[in-house]
């Protein structure tokens, strides 16, 4: 990923974030997908931004987009491919609270190789890149301001503190699973925020551990993912301790893009009953 891609990708989310705003500012309906979760006129107008940004500089990469395989388009991903969740935290939206994010991911050979994640509402961008082989991974985070990035600072997890953890939840879906672990730990602060900003809370060092022991989709996390990894973090399945993996079958379906049970953390050492994976 060239520095000339990375700045398109961040502008395509800075420029989803701003039609997506246009809507959160004015009276708009609800409607219910299949599964019962909300969605609106933010999530296709915001889809239909990055998927002709991504045409354009990334014709040749398959793009699997949320609202788009809501609607029965679901394309062979093969190996490399886009993840795209063009408003993550639906709920968030709909309480006006900004937590809510635009979610672009890159994902090669089953890794999130670049991720950007933009919260337009509280002018706050994250983005990372990390290259399959591991070398030069980087992470940032910066500041939206009249649609560009400014004061951009590298991020990276925080050593594990010596007073006890701050663990993120999340405030719409804290599942009984989720709870109970979190009350097997040594924790000193509980946080909850909203949609893949969790991810990059960990990223940024403002927590140490996010589990997710709940439903989620590939798009949900992909790009909060890479953040994480960039910074030095690691995302795991919950089962293991193993790398989170993405893949997508032939003639994949929906249920195919479902997550098992994983968890964020800024050092594997924090595993709640596993060891680190070698």
């Amino acid at each position: 990923m060239t520095e000339e891609q990375i700045s398109f990708l961040n502008q395509l989310a800075i420029r989803a974030g701003e039609e997506i705003l246009k809507i959160y500012s004015q009276p708009f309906e609800v409607e219910n997908k299949a599964d019962g979760s909300p969605v609106t006129i933010a999530d296709a107008a915001a889809e239909k931004i990055i998927l002709a940004g991504l045409a354009e500089l990334f014709p040749g990469v398959p793009v699997v987009a949320e609202e788009a395989v809501e609607a029965g388009s679901l394309p062979e991903a093969g190996d490399r491919y886009f993840l795209v969740d063009p408003l993550d935290g639906t709920k968030e939206f709909l309480k006006k609270n900004g937590e809510f994010t635009v979610n672009i991911a890159l994902i090669d050979n089953g890794a999130p190789v670049f991720g950007v994640v933009a919260a337009p509402a509280l002018d706050e961008i994250f983005w990372g890149s990390c290259p399959v082989d591991g070398s030069g991974a980087q992470a940032f985070r910066g500041a939206i301001e009249n649609g560009t990035v400014t004061d951009v600072q590298p991020i990276s997890v925080r050593e594990v503190p010596d007073n006890g953890l701050s663990v993120l939840a999340s405030r719409s879906h804290l599942s009984e699973e989720t709870a109970e672990l979190i009350n097997r730990l040594s924790v000193a602060e509980q946080l909850s925020v909203g949609s893949s900003l969790k991810l990059c809370w960990v990223a940024a060092g403002r927590a140490d551990l996010y589990p997710r022991l709940a439903p989620t989709m590939q798009w949900d996390i992909a790009a909060g993912d890479a953040v994480v990894r960039a910074a030095g973090g690691s995302v795991v399945f919950a089962d293991s301790g193993k790398d989170f993996v993405y893949r997508l079958p032939e003639n994949a379906k929906k249920d195919d893009l479902r997550n098992p049970h994983f968890i964020a953390v800024s050092c594997r050492s924090l595993l709640p009953g596993m060891a680190p994976a070698a």
